[in-house]
Formats: structure tokens, sequence, C-alpha cells
């Protein structure tokens, strides 16, 4: 009989081209061959380039729809997209530790469409802290740091940031755009991490796609470092396979 594939859930926003929220997290996970399940945060109104808005989805009903899957299915990982405002990330992980007390989240802090649609316009940054503390990994880019710690040195504010979970900070949105990116452990070790090719052309929801295959890659058992090499190596692949916004998921 074949394996059975470990359960992943993504908890993330509603995306109707596809390319970002749950929709591309699901297509990540069934590339590497985990059983993905998503939980909706908010109906958003955009394509791959323009955002008009969201309708964000009532906490209660988002931890219905957590509670219902953990109800049968054992998550060991759960990725966390796109949120409404810090009072609904931490109920969120709240409930989600209290149904599986050993489970690790994975933060992809979404603060700014990639259409400039602005998500989050204040971060309470002693928040972010006790938050973090009950995160395995957040996967900020440097834009994301800079708001999420006050810090226009992000080398320093992912520092920061690792003494309360690990953190990747992807480096596409650096000034050098070499996309390299880094991860900072809660061990103080720093791992650096470039790609094998540079694309010439961004991809929308290329922050989900990393995110999930690193949770995918961590759920297949591998340690964090190789999950992020690993999930490096297939967003490269995602920004390459076309000369569109909407980019290929393949192995």
């Amino acid at each position: 009989m074949p394996k059975e594939r470990p359960c992943i859930l993504s908890i993330a926003g509603f995306d109707p081209s596809g390319g970002a929220g749950v929709f591309a997290d699901i297509k990540t996970f069934e590339q590497h061959k985990v059983l993905g399940m998503g939980v909706i945060t908010g109906l958003t109104f955009q394509n791959d380039s323009e955002f008009d808005g969201v309708k964000w989805i009532e906490t209660d009903e988002i931890i219905k729809q957590i509670e219902i899957l953990t109800r049968k299915f054992k998550f060991q990982f759960m990725k966390i997209g796109m949120i409404k405002d810090l009072d609904t990330l931490d109920k969120i992980i709240s409930f989600c530790k209290l149904q599986t007390a050993d489970c690790r989240l994975i933060w992809d802090p979404i603060l700014k469409a990639s259409a400039g649609f602005e998500i989050h316009k204040a971060i309470d940054k002693k928040r972010i802290a006790t938050i973090c503390k009950n995160i395995y990994l957040i996967t900020p880019n440097t834009d994301e740091i800079k708001i999420l710690t006050g810090e226009n040195d992000v080398t320093k504010g992912a520092k920061e940031l690792s003494k309360y979970c690990n953190v990747f900070l992807k480096g596409g949105h650096s000034k050098e755009k070499t996309g390299k990116d880094y991860l900072f452990t809660t061990d103080g070790e720093i791992f650096p991490f470039r790609p094998k090719k540079i694309s010439e052309t961004g991809k929308h929801g290329s922050g989900c796609v990393l995110s999930s295959a690193i949770a995918a890659n961590l759920a297949l058992g591998n340690n964090l470092q190789r999950s992020c090499l690993k999930a490096k190596d297939y967003v490269t692949k995602f920004l390459m396979s076309n000369k569109t916004l909407l980019g290929y998921h393949k192995i």
C-alpha cells in the first residue's frame, strides 16, 4: 500500500486568481505529496496584478473551520498567511495550540498585497514579540521585517525576532534584488540561501509559495535548514516557469 501522506493546514486568504493564499498553498502541498487542507481568513477581490479589497471572515468562523478539521486530522505543521489583525492572529494561534499542543506554526506576515494594497497600517512591536514566542518560523521580506521590528537594519531586526522564533528573511524585496535569503535560528545561527538562477519576472504569491514549501518539507521530516533549502529551489523553479505573473507549480 502507498505510504500515508502527512496532513498540513493552510490558514490564509482566498485569492480568486489562484496565485496566492490558500490556492497557492494547496498547489504547493500537492506537488510535495503532502495532504493539504485550507481554512479561509478573508475573501479577496483581486487578480494577479490588482487588489481591490478584502472581506474578512469573522474570527469565530475561522476557528470553527479549524476545529472541525483538527477534530479528525492530525496537523504537525500549520501555515498562517493573511490575517486581519494581531488580535485575530493571537486567537488563532492560541486555539491551534489548544487543539494540537505540539503543532508547529509557520507565519507568513502579509502586511501588504503585491499589488500595493496595505493590509496592516500599524503594528504593535511588543505584541509581535509575544506572538512570536508561540510560532516556530516567521517568513518576512525585508520591508516586512522593518515594519514588524521598527528596525531599518534588516539583519538587526531579524536577529531580534530570532530571540523568540526562527526567522527566514526573504531578500527578494531588498535593494540589491539578488534573491539571497537568510535563516536566523533561535540558536543564534545564520544560514544564507542563494538562488541557483535569478528570474527577471516576479510572481504573484511567491511569498505564499515559499512559506508553504518550507512547511511541506518540514511535514515530510526534513530539518529546518534543509526544508528552507528545498523550498528555495522550489520557488526558483516557480519563478522561472514562465514570463507571466502566475507561475507554474512543479517539483
